[in-house]
């Protein structure tokens, strides 16, 4: 995924808020899932909810003011009921400046664990 940053994303240093990366790394993830066939309205239309239960940041090099960044998305690790992603993300010039990782939990509409399907599983892992 590709983004361009803007004013609002950066704090008052011009470099990106910390906590907007969580946000880079959910569009990213959103987006991967629709590659793979899957909208999240869909999903829980189907009584299937993903819920972060772990995030990881690492903060390499700044992100700034005007930036493009490219925010790459993988599966790592998939169960029935969990998925755990990693995000990188590089500037521009190709470099190294935040990697995440994200784990999803499936979860009913009452908020326990449940398998997310074989289809989503399968999908999801290739």
């Amino acid at each position: 995924m590709k983004k361009t940053i803007f004013y609002h994303d950066t704090d008052c240093g011009n470099v990106v808020y910390y906590a907007n990366y969580l946000k880079f790394f959910e569009e990213a993830r959103t987006l991967y899932m629709a590659e793979k066939g899957f909208s999240v309205p869909a999903l829980i239309q189907q009584g299937k909810y993903f819920v972060v239960a772990r995030q990881e940041v690492e903060y390499k090099f700044p992100v700034r003011y005007a930036d493009v960044i490219d925010v790459s998305t993988k599966v790592l690790e998939i169960s029935d009921i969990k998925i755990v992603f990693e995000n990188i993300i590089t500037n521009q010039n190709g470099r190294l400046c935040t990697k995440g990782k994200t784990t999803l939990v499936c979860v009913d509409a009452s908020g326990v664990p449940s398998s997310m399907g074989a289809e989503v599983k399968n999908a999801m892992a290739a």
